[in-house]
């Protein structure tokens, strides 16, 4: 803690001679290490308590300036040791500045009356005219802004989260505009109404208001050239640059926004990818991806996803305003062209081409294509199941997770055969049978909804949902082995809560908990999910062990049982793997796939093989 004193006289007459003048040099307050001759042409106005400055400071990669400050307008100021703070355009003016910063050829940094450094802010989400349904704060996980969302019509729920919510805000909330430690402010136009923590680093932006970024040294934030940012929140780890305009957002960990890309009134969370499109009343939760200019996500709930070129979503309907949504469920892709008319709802691992009408509804028949032909919709199930692309995707997300290990706010579950989406995959198996059943096998065509499925692509879409039932319950059984369940918390039906994969009835518990006022606070809200997340093995063992009873009719699993599914297991296993091979031998039949990118994805598909046999009956 720094003993602040007021000037001597003698360093009154340096600062004098340096070119610096006060309003009052009775209110400035300096600590030890204080060396007048830093300063030079400084313009004190109102308060200021000054650190040491003395030492040095790091301003580009091997470029040592001393510390000091020098060509700067300061009214109302704290500046911590050993900081650099020069050429200021116009001022700085009600400001608390760290320890070990650099401040360089920014033009205002300011606080304002009635600042909130967007925190607490209302904003809508899905429903782009809609009342407001997720309230922006620096400890929001995606998680439980999928509450937030997908409840927002809950009354009671409401009240009690925006109470728990605007009183955190308002026992965390500082009363100006903070600069951690250990941060770096170059080139930049305006900032005001702002928090900045520890370690980050802004490069030529050009305003950021009433936003909170949440840096800190083990997990920096970069804000780069061009950048506004207005009423958002930022997460630790994440890059904003080139341009990007973010308003009325939230950006989660490890995120990057790049290129150009505008977002307003859209959140996204933990390692999503943004770069030269748009998003409006977006939800992108964990491993979002869209890469192209031409691309807008609008009013669609995604996670796991990635958009091509041209990607867009119609939420008006042509009719009474933007107003409806959908959601894409994890893993979704579109190709590039696609659109989506809104509402729809689109099952997990699911591929969209071309322009699909009707408010598509797949939940119930995952891993599927979708696409037009003329005006005829088509869908082909379980296809997906079955790609190269699906194999890449499941192994290169949990690769590509760049949060630090203790700032992984939401909790994300990278199993692609869950309770959840084998759910899907066995109601998707009955609707298949279903409609062979109603229409016999001696049709060309079956109709699901507005979509036609062609007949042998739903006798392999049957194949396909198989093929998936019994490499689940074999993986499953693996970790488990014969023992019975320790709990039933985890039967009845399951969700995915953006990112995170738990038993419907847990989230009932967690609303009735809030409601109820048995949780009080933001923390306890995500600890509670916290300690979901970490029990979802057993969670999962408790759905899955009367799922594999009653698959194969059993009323308990036997060593004999056991059996019978390992050998169901490894056949299914060896077909998959085999349909993924024909897929690839496909693709480099096409002559753009070099010989040794293919022939060392075929050697890992092998030694897949070989490697998951033996570790089955270890």
């Amino acid at each position: 803690m720094n003993i602040y004193r007021n000037l001597t006289q003698d360093e009154i007459n340096i600062l004098t001679a340096n070119g610096c003048l006060a309003q009052d040099w009775n209110l400035i307050k300096v600590t030890k290490g204080f060396n007048p001759q830093h300063c030079h042409r400084v313009s004190f106005y109102g308060e200021a308590h000054i650190g040491s400055t003395e030492g040095s400071i790091e301003v580009s990669d091997g470029f040592i300036k001393r510390c000091g400050i020098t060509n700067a307008t300061l009214r109302n100021v704290r500046i911590g040791d050993h900081c650099l703070v020069e050429n200021i355009g116009n001022y700085i003016n009600n400001v608390t500045i760290g320890d070990h910063c650099y401040i360089a050829n920014v033009s205002i940094i300011n606080t304002r009356d009635n600042a909130t450094f967007g925190q607490g802010r209302l904003i809508s989400v899905l429903n782009e005219v809609g009342d407001g349904n997720l309230l922006l704060f620096s400890e929001l996980n995606s998680q439980l802004a999928a509450l937030m969302v997908q409840h927002g019509d809950n009354k009671k729920l409401m009240q009690r989260l925006t109470q728990i919510v605007k009183d955190h805000v308002e026992a965390t909330k500082p009363e100006r505009t903070t600069i951690g430690n250990q941060v770096r402010i170059v080139s930049t136009n305006e900032i005001c109404n702002a928090l900045i923590g520890d370690g980050c680093f802004i490069g030529g932006a050009s305003r950021i208001y009433e936003s909170t970024i949440e840096s800190n040294c083990n997990n920096p934030i970069h804000i780069g050239t061009g950048v506004i940012c207005e009423h958002s929140v930022i997460s630790g780890g994440s890059k904003i640059a080139g341009s990007v305009k973010i308003i009325d957002c939230f950006v989660g960990e490890a995120c990057e926004l790049a290129n150009g890309f505008t977002a307003a009134s859209s959140v996204f969370f933990a390692n999503s990818y943004m770069a030269n499109g748009e998003a409006c009343a977006a939800f992108c939760g964990p491993f979002s991806v869209s890469h192209h200019k031409s691309s807008l996500l609008i009013g669609g709930m995604f996670s796991f996803y990635n958009a091509g070129s041209a990607t867009n979503f119609s939420n008006h309907a042509y009719k009474m305003g933007p107003m409806h949504y959908g959601t894409l469920e994890r893993g979704s892709k579109t190709a590039s062209g696609a659109y989506l008319l809104m509402p729809a709802n689109i099952g997990a691992f699911s591929v969209l081409f071309g322009k699909l009408m009707y408010h598509p509804d797949t939940r119930d028949l995952p891993f599927s294509y979708l696409f037009p032909h003329n005006d005829t919709m088509y869908l082909v199930p379980g296809r997906n199941f079955a790609t190269v692309g699906l194999y890449r995707d499941i192994r290169k997300w949990p690769l590509r997770d760049k949060r630090k290990g203790g700032e992984r706010k939401s909790c994300v579950n990278f199993d692609w055969l869950s309770p959840f989406t084998i759910s899907e995959v066995l109601r998707g198996k009955k609707i298949l049978e279903r409609l062979r059943e109603a229409s016999g096998d001696k049709v060309s065509t079956y109709n699901y909804h507005e979509y036609v499925i062609k007949a042998p692509l739903l006798r392999k879409g049957i194949e396909y949902y198989d093929l998936a039932l019994r490499i689940y319950m074999g993986a499953v059984l693996k970790r488990h082995s014969l023992t019975e369940p320790i709990t039933n918390e985890g039967e009845g039906n399951w969700i995915d809560l953006s990112g995170m994969l738990m038993p419907e009835n847990a989230e009932k518990r967690i609303i009735d908990d809030i409601i109820n006022k048995r949780l009080n606070t933001v923390y306890d809200i995500i600890a509670r999910f916290r300690s979901i997340h970490n029990n979802y093995n057993e969670l999962r063992w408790s759905w899955s062990y009367n799922m594999i009873c009653e698959y194969y009719g059993i009323d308990r699993i036997t060593e004999d049982d056991a059996e019978r599914i390992r050998n169901d297991y490894v056949e299914a296993r060896r077909k998959w793997i085999a349909l993924i091979r024909e897929d690839a031998e496909k693709e480099y039949a096409l002559g753009d796939v070099e010989p040794e990118l293919f022939n060392d994805f075929i050697d890992k598909l092998d030694h897949e093989v070989d490697f998951e046999n033996q570790r089955l009956y270890m």
